[in-house]
């Protein structure tokens, strides 16, 4: 027999909300301290207790709430930051469902004193969470304070699904970092019994406070971004190719000050780095992008780390671009650093030398089967050494080879290594890129048998819509039936490739991107083990002119930092380091 619709209770109804929102201490901090950022706070102070189980405290010096508004606060659905359907096209605060503090009293203690700039006292409403909620007049600075303990104390269901403290602590130190790095104009504290964590304001010099919370490594290893396309602007900070992490866990975006975890962002920002970066590595970035509030869906998850654009295509583009454009302009610099305690990392500089670099092309044919021209005489640098000299190219000049497989080169910093095989295999590809790219099409190879596929009817359809764009990919695809294609032609680079497999990852791609970098990334691969094996191979006797010839093509070559693999083309000693180690002048 059906049941009869009955309305839930508002203690049912606030524990599912809850639910949504509050899933661990750092949920609690996130809300309360986006709040307190929506009031205009110029310092926070977070007070963490076990963490955060036992107690959570933010006290910050914003606007305040109005005495009369302090039990409607703590209502479902009650806020000041919206109010009629039209103000959701351009939400600007952090918050604005009115969900938060209803969802937090409903599964803690909570007491909450407040005082506004205009008011002679503030106010302060405890024992939240029962019927009964006091209201009270007390002493209190400007701003609010936020105290929340005993976390699910009533619903110790949810409370065994806590993780150990040590976990907590790390998922609200996530928290934290993330807020800290979204408003660079805003003070912050965090207090966890005697260890005490001071952000102060660095309006003026993000990248202290990046330095702060992820190191001095990041901050050393940053290019600075900054690209405007129209309405859209980004900036920030990405780490150096030569920098990078096991793990995805130094990434962090902001789409107008709200940090949010984006699919497609992180698609774009992956493809900037593909070939520039060692296998099962993750690049590390701040970035912040800036757009017409009307132009991005914010309301899509209670926990709001979800967004949606209107044009999604369009920015993952401009993010691409903008990336793609930064790393491919760095070229090696003055101050080139790398093997710093261990961690290869490196310092480039965009710059475009003022010499006229020779092409490696005009002085030999390093992939040459032919002996190499005097292979085994060592000849004198071709143009002395003068670090005194402005015009000192940043790689220097070749000294010596060292066991045939690394170049030895001196330049105004001290001692550069460069592994020539890694490093003419990058100036390779690049070429061969260039000349595929000089064409403006993908050349196509027509089959002598043409491969017949079944796929379902939705695939058929797509490939039958997007015939033109296929084409311009260098597939040739006609509908063989309701649920059958037939190719007739693939790229010419892929032509050895799985087809069936080719053809369903591009319409995969279209049919979650309406577009598909599939048949670039294929050929891109194509390229890199073409270059690798055209490219001098290790144990080859170079002479002198032919080593400055590979360096200065290298100086002249995008992403010359590091191989088709993401392995690094050359590292620095520099002559400090060197007197340290030798323990001169002491």
């Amino acid at each position: 027999m059906p049941q009869r619709i009955k309305r839930l209770s508002v203690f049912v109804a606030n524990q599912i909300a809850a639910g949504e929102v509050v899933e661990r201490p750092a949920s609690i901090a996130k809300e309360l301290i986006e709040n307190s950022l929506d009031a205009d706070a110029h310092r926070i102070v977070l007070t963490i207790e076990q963490g955060g189980v036992k107690r959570i405290r933010v006290v910050d010096d914003g606007d305040g709430i109005h005495g009369d508004d302090l039990a409607l606060a703590l209502c479902p659905h009650a806020t000041s930051k919206i109010e009629a359907v039209e103000d959701l096209e351009g939400v600007a605060t952090l918050g604005f469902r009115g969900e938060a503090l209803a969802s937090i009293a409903s599964v803690s203690k909570m007491t909450i004193g407040t005082r506004r700039a205009d008011a002679d006292s503030g106010w302060q409403i405890d024992n939240v969470g029962t019927d009964t909620p006091q209201v009270a007049p007390i002493a209190h600075p400007r701003g609010t304070t936020v105290d929340v303990s005993d976390l699910f104390y009533n619903t110790p269901a949810r409370r065994k699904f806590l993780k150990t403290e040590r976990t907590e602590l790390a998922h609200l130190n996530d928290i934290v970092t993330r807020l800290a790095l979204g408003r660079f104009d805003v003070e912050f504290e965090v207090r966890q019994g005697s260890s005490v964590l001071h952000l102060p304001t660095s309006e003026t010099d993000g990248l202290r406070r990046v330095a702060q919370l992820l190191g001095e490594g990041f901050a050393g290893a940053a290019v600075a971004i900054d690209a405007i396309h129209d309405d859209l602007h980004l900036h920030g900070w990405v780490g150096l190719p030569t920098y990078s992490r096991a793990q995805s866990d130094h990434q962090y975006f902001f789409v107008n000050g709200r940090s949010v975890k984006d699919r497609l962002v992180g698609y774009a920002v992956k493809q900037a780095y593909r070939d520039v970066l060692f296998h099962g590595r993750h690049p590390v970035f701040v970035l912040y992008l800036d757009l017409d509030p009307r132009q991005v869906d914010v309301n899509v998850h209670p926990t709001k780390y979800e967004v949606r654009f209107r044009d999604a295509r369009m920015v993952r583009d401009f993010v691409f671009g903008a990336l793609n454009r930064s790393l491919r302009d760095l070229r090696p610099g003055p101050g080139a650093v790398a093997d710093v305690g261990g961690a290869q990392r490196g310092t480039y500089i965009p710059m475009r030398p003022e010499y006229e670099a020779p092409s490696l092309q005009q002085l030999l044919t390093l992939s040459s089967g032919a002996p190499v021209r005097e292979a085994y005489v060592r000849e004198p640098v071709v143009v002395p050494f003068d670090a005194a000299q402005h015009q000192v190219p940043p790689l220097g000049y070749a000294v010596g080879q060292l066991h045939e497989i690394y170049i030895l080169a001196e330049n105004a910093d001290g001692l550069v290594v460069i592994d020539m095989h890694a490093a003419h295999e990058r100036i390779t590809y690049e070429k061969m890129k260039s000349a595929r790219s000089a064409t403006q099409q993908v050349q196509q190879q027509r089959l002598l048998v043409p491969v017949s596929l079944s796929v379902s009817p939705a695939e058929a359809e797509l490939a039958q819509h997007h015939g033109d764009l296929l084409a311009a990919l260098g597939l040739e695809i006609d509908r063989g039936g309701p649920a059958s294609l037939i190719v007739r032609g693939v790229p010419a680079l892929l032509a050895g490739s799985d087809v069936g497999s080719l053809v369903a990852d591009v319409l995969a791609d279209l049919a979650v991107d309406g577009s598909s970098d599939r048949i670039r990334q294929q050929e891109d691969d194509l390229l890199a083990t073409m270059a690798c094996h055209a490219s001098v191979r290790a144990h080859r006797r170079l002479t002198i002119a032919e080593m400055n010839a590979l360096l200065r093509e290298m100086e002249t070559t995008e992403n010359a930092g590091q191989c088709n693999h993401g392995r690094p083309t050359f590292v620095v000693q520099t002559l400090s380091d060197l007197d340290q180690r030798f323990l001169r002048g002491r």
